[in-house]
C-alpha cells in the first residue's frame, strides 16, 4: 500500500467522487483506507438507557485503496507514487514533479 496515514487524497469513484480528504487510518490486510469526513453512512443506534431516545449517527466507512489517489503536497496535483532507493532507504516520490513525499 503506497498511501499512508496523514496523506491528502482525492476520491476517484463512488458517491464522494472528486472530493478530497485526509487519511485517518489504513487497513493494509483489507486494502482499505479511512478518509476523514468521506464515505459517510447512517447508523441507527438504540437508546442506551430507558427514557432516552435512539438516534441516527453518521460514520465514515473504509474505502478501497484503488479508489483513492494521492495529492502531491508540492505540486498539488493527483499523482502516482514512485519509490526511490538512497543508501538502503526507501523514499516515496511524485511521478509528476519528482518531489519527495
Amino acid at each position: 500500500m503506497k498511501v499512508k496515514k496523514g496523506d491528502l487524497v482525492k476520491i476517484l469513484s463512488g458517491k464522494d467522487r472528486d472530493k478530497r480528504g485526509k487519511i485517518l487510518k489504513t487497513f493494509p490486510q483489507k486494502g482499505k483506507v479511512l478518509v476523514e469526513g468521506l464515505n459517510l453512512v447512517k447508523k441507527h443506534q438504540k437508546a442506551a438507557r430507558r427514557g432516552e431516545k435512539g438516534e441516527r449517527i453518521s460514520l465514515s466507512m473504509p474505502i478501497d485503496v484503488s479508489n483513492v489517489q494521492l495529492i502531491c503536497p508540492k505540486c498539488s496535483k493527483t499523482t502516482r507514487i514512485g519509490i526511490k532507493l538512497v543508501d538502503k532507504n526507501k523514499f516515496r516520490i511524485c511521478k509528476k514533479c519528482g518531489a519527495e513525499i
